[in-house]
């Protein structure tokens, strides 16, 4: 699937680093990963995150310039490390061990300013991991103010780096959220039963245009302000090989729909299709510009 090119592309703000699977590394971070597709897809994003000066950063970054990407909102920090992942597959589902204080922790806020100069009428991407220290929180806080655009938050809940609180705190600045059941679960408190009820408690609570739950084999489901809910069955994985960054693979797809005024019915259809497509790299992305044309 390719769309024509729409500027500004997408602000997507946090983390990158190596996702270390017990044979192999791959480079990934939620964010990264939404970027990394969204410029295959012919989007023209602008990554804001930060590296080490380290070996794995100057692979970040050759990695980045190779596959054509805007590299202007890559920051490199001397003092932290880039960032790493411990991944464990389990059942075909992922486990991670994420390590503390990383260059993604300190993305300083005036480069990201500067980077940013230009997007005002872009979206702005983030997640919440990349959020655990102040001084990436603050940064973020910073872009959301200036740009003053639409916020699509990807709510990403990794132990023992989050809490309550601050991730609703980020819910409410949101035009769109995305996150799976279990978060919805953990984040959402509501006397009614079922999915539904909790999914539209939420929209409400944090005045959201959109909220998305994606859930896994099962699909996912959109409830819209205009009181719509939409949901969609997840389309059959021929060649599963793992489902790292298919959520990843969704956002961005989602994202595009978004920035293209796609309704809510082909959003839904074209994320789902590429996710399931992801499902079938090992890892959450790929460098053949073909597999982003389907």
């Amino acid at each position: 699937m390719t769309a024509d090119r729409i500027t500004p592309g997408p602000v997507v703000f946090g983390e990158v680093l190596f996702d270390c699977f017990p044979d192999r590394r791959v480079l990934g971070g939620a964010p990264f990963n939404v970027a990394w597709n969204l410029h295959g897809l012919g989007q023209a994003p602008l990554f804001v995150g930060a590296v080490g000066d380290d070996d794995n950063g100057a692979e970040v970054r050759r990695t980045v310039s190779a596959w054509g990407m805007d590299m202007s909102g890559l920051q490199q920090d001397p003092l932290h490390p880039t960032g790493t992942v411990q991944v464990r597959i389990e059942n075909d589902e992922p486990s991670y061990e994420i390590v503390p204080d990383q260059a993604y922790d300190h993305i300083a806020r005036e480069p990201a300013l500067k980077a940013v100069a230009g997007r005002e009428q872009a979206i702005l991407y983030h997640g919440s991991l990349a959020l655990r220290h102040h001084q990436s929180r603050h940064t973020l806080l910073a872009l959301r103010e200036q740009l003053r655009a639409r916020v699509f938050l990807d709510v990403n809940l990794r132990a023992p780096w989050w809490d309550v609180e601050s991730v609703h705190a980020l819910m409410h600045g949101a035009t769109w959220v995305k996150l799976n059941e279990q978060e919805l679960d953990a984040l959402v408190k509501d006397d009614g039963e079922g999915l539904e009820s909790k999914a539209r408690h939420c929209l409400e609570r944090f005045g959201l245009q959109a909220l998305i739950v994606t859930r896994a084999a099962e699909g996912a489901l959109v409830v819209s302000r205009e009181g719509r809910m939409l949901s969609r069955s997840a389309p059959p994985v021929d060649g599963l090989v793992d489902t790292v960054g298919a959520g990843d693979a969704f956002s961005a797809v989602t994202l595009m729909g978004l920035m293209h005024g796609w309704d809510w019915e082909e959003i839904l259809d074209r994320a789902a299709g590429f996710a399931a497509k992801v499902c079938t790299l090992r890892g959450a992305t790929s460098q053949e510009k073909g597999f982003y044309r389907w």
